[in-house]
C-alpha cells in the first residue's frame, strides 16, 4: 500500500511540476520583451527543445557520475581482495 501511495505523491507531483513549468514559460512569454524571452527561451520559440536538451544533460550527467562511482566501488573491491603482504 505504501509503493501506491509514493507512486501517487510522485505523479502529482511530476505533473504539478510540469504544469509550473508550463506556466512559467507562458508568463515569460507574455510579459517579457522580444530580446529578452529569445534569450530566456531561445531564437526558435515554436520548436523550443529546452526540455529535451535539459533531460539529457542531466542523463549525461547521471551516466557520468554513475562510471565515476562503479569504477571508484570496483577499484576498492579489488584494493579489498589483494592479499596483504
Amino acid at each position: 500500500m505504501k509503493l501506491f501511495r509514493k507512486i501517487f505523491w510522485m505523479g502529482l507531483g511530476a505533473g504539478l511540476a510540469l504544469w509550473a513549468v508550463s506556466r512559467a514559460k507562458a508568463y515569460v512569454r507574455a510579459n517579457t520583451p522580444k530580446k529578452a524571452r529569445e534569450f530566456v527561451l531561445g531564437s526558435d520559440e515554436e520548436n523550443d527543445q529546452t526540455a529535451q536538451k535539459t533531460l539529457h544533460g542531466l542523463a549525461d550527467e547521471l551516466r557520468t557520475r554513475q562510471q565515476e562511482r562503479e569504477a571508484e566501488l570496483t577499484e576498492r573491491f579489488i584494493r579489498r581482495s589483494e592479499p596483504a603482504d
